[in-house]
C-alpha cells in the first residue's frame, strides 16, 4: 500500500520537472527556433499545403465545382498516361538526360574540391573559387541565351570557327544528337563550382595531423588525396548521391523548355515540359496532375531503393 502511494507521488513530480525543463530549453534557445521558423513556414506553405490538390489526379476537374467537386475517376488518368504513345519516349528522354547529368555532373564537383584543396596560396585559392562560383548566379535565361549565341551556325562563335577552317557549320541546337551533350556540359559549367562547396567544407574538417603523418611517411600529394581526403569525403558523397538519385526523373523545366525547338523535340521533350503543355496550354489539369504525381512516386521509390542499397553497402544513409 505504501509503495503504491509513493509511485503515485513520483509520477506527478516527473511531469512537473519535464514542464519547466522544456520551458527553460525554449527560453534559452528561442533565437534558434525563430531562425528556423521562416524556413518551416515556407516548406509548409509550398511543399505540404499544395498536397491538398493532389486529389485532382483522381478526379475530373471542373472549375465551377472546385477541387473536391469533380467526379471521382480513380486511376483513369494514370492508365491513360501509361497507355499513351508518348509514355516511353518521355520516360526515356527524362531518364537519359538525368542519368547523363548524374554520371558526368556528380563526380566533377568532387574533383574540383580536391583540386582546390591542393592550392596552398590563400589569395589564389579564393580567386579561383570565386571564379568557379560565379556561373551559378547567372540566370537560366541568360545561360540559354549564351548557348544559342555561341552555337549559332551563322553568327555564333562556333559558326565562325568552322568557317575559319573552311568547314561547314553545324546547327548544334537543331541536331537531336547534340542536345543531351550540350545540356549536360552547360549544366556542369554552371554548377560544378558551386556544388563543390559542400565537399570543400568536408575537407576542411580533416585532421591536419593526418597530413603531417603522411608527409613524414613520404606520401605524395596523390597518395594523400587517395588515402586521406577521399575516405573522408565518402559519407558526404554517399548522402549527396542518394539525394541526387531521388530526383533522377526530376529534370528541371526552365532550361529544357528554353532550349527546345521543333528540330530537337524528339529528345528534349521530358515529363516536366509535357506536364506544362498538357496542364497549362491544353488546360487538362487533372491529367497533368496525375502525370506529375506519377513522376514523384517514381522518384520516391528510387530514393528508397538507393538509400537501402547505400545503407547495406556503406553503412551511410539518410535514415
Amino acid at each position: 500500500m505504501l509503495e503504491s502511494v509513493q509511485e503515485k507521488k513520483v509520477a506527478p513530480r516527473g511531469k512537473e520537472k519535464w514542464g519547466p525543463r522544456t520551458k527553460l530549453h525554449l527560453k534559452n534557445n528561442y533565437q534558434l527556433y525563430l531562425m528556423v521558423l521562416p524556413a518551416f513556414i515556407i516548406i509548409l506553405l509550398f511543399n505540404y499545403v499544395p498536397m491538398y490538390g493532389l486529389q485532382l489526379a483522381f478526379r475530373e476537374f471542373d472549375p465551377s465545382l472546385g477541387i473536391t467537386g469533380g467526379e471521382f475517376v480513380g486511376f483513369d488518368y494514370f492508365r491513360r498516361f501509361i497507355e499513351s504513345y508518348q509514355f516511353w519516349d518521355l520516360m526515356r528522354n527524362t531518364f537519359l538526360i538525368s542519368f547523363y547529368s548524374l554520371l558526368f555532373g556528380f563526380p566533377i564537383p568532387i574533383i574540383v574540391a580536391l583540386l582546390f584543396n591542393q592550392i596552398r596560396h590563400a589569395g589564389g585559392k579564393k580567386f579561383v573559387q570565386t571564379v568557379s562560383y560565379m556561373p551559378h548566379f547567372i540566370s537560366v535565361i541568360v545561360v540559354v541565351g549564351m548557348i544559342l549565341i555561341f552555337l549559332s551556325p551563322s553568327s555564333g562563335l562556333m559558326g565562325h570557327l568552322f568557317g575559319l577552317f573552311g568547314l561547314e557549320p553545324i546547327n548544334f541546337m537543331g541536331n537531336p544528337d547534340y542536345f543531351r551533350s550540350i545540356y549536360v556540359a552547360s549544366d556542369i559549367w554552371q554548377h560544378a563550382g558551386w556544388n563543390s562547396i559542400i565537399y570543400i567544407a568536408a575537407l576542411a574538417g580533416v585532421n591536419p595531423q593526418l597530413y603531417e603523418a603522411a608527409k613524414v611517411d613520404g606520401a605524395s600529394r596523390f597518395q594523400q588525396i587517395r588515402n586521406i581526403e577521399i575516405p573522408h569525403l565518402v559519407p558526404t558523397i554517399v548522402i549527396l548521391l542518394i539525394l541526387n538519385a531521388g530526383s533522377l526523373l526530376g529534370v528541371g523545366f526552365e532550361k529544357i523548355f528554353l532550349m527546345q525547338n521543333s528540330m530537337n523535340l524528339p529528345v528534349s521533350e521530358v515529363i516536366e515540359t509535357y506536364v506544362y503543355k498538357v496542364g497549362i496550354l491544353s488546360n487538362q489539369i487533372s491529367y497533368s496532375t496525375a502525370i506529375g504525381l506519377f513522376n514523384t512516386m517514381i522518384n520516391f521509390t528510387i530514393l528508397i531503393v538507393v538509400n537501402r542499397i547505400a545503407k547495406k553497402t556503406s553503412e551511410t544513409s539518410l535514415w
